[in-house]
């Protein structure tokens, strides 16, 4: 019984932190890269949602500063 319940905790805790990764690589880390270059925080990180967090997450990177910021 006490490990039906330790078994159900590190289930639920696994599930707790890969949402956890998954909110973050999905969008806060493209929203604070794109903050950081002076760019549409909300337009890439529907561009992160519909296409790919690290294709979004390297044409950041290649992107670089908005030259009209």
């Amino acid at each position: 019984m006490a490990s039906d319940v330790a078994s159900v905790f590190v289930l639920i805790l696994f599930a707790v932190l890969g949402m956890y990764l998954a909110v973050w690589l999905y969008i806060l880390l493209p929203a604070q890269m794109a903050a950081n270059r002076g760019r549409s925080q909300v337009g890439w990180v529907i561009f992160s949602l519909v296409f790919s967090p690290v294709m979004a997450c390297l044409l950041l990177w290649l992107l670089g500063e908005n030259p009209n910021d």
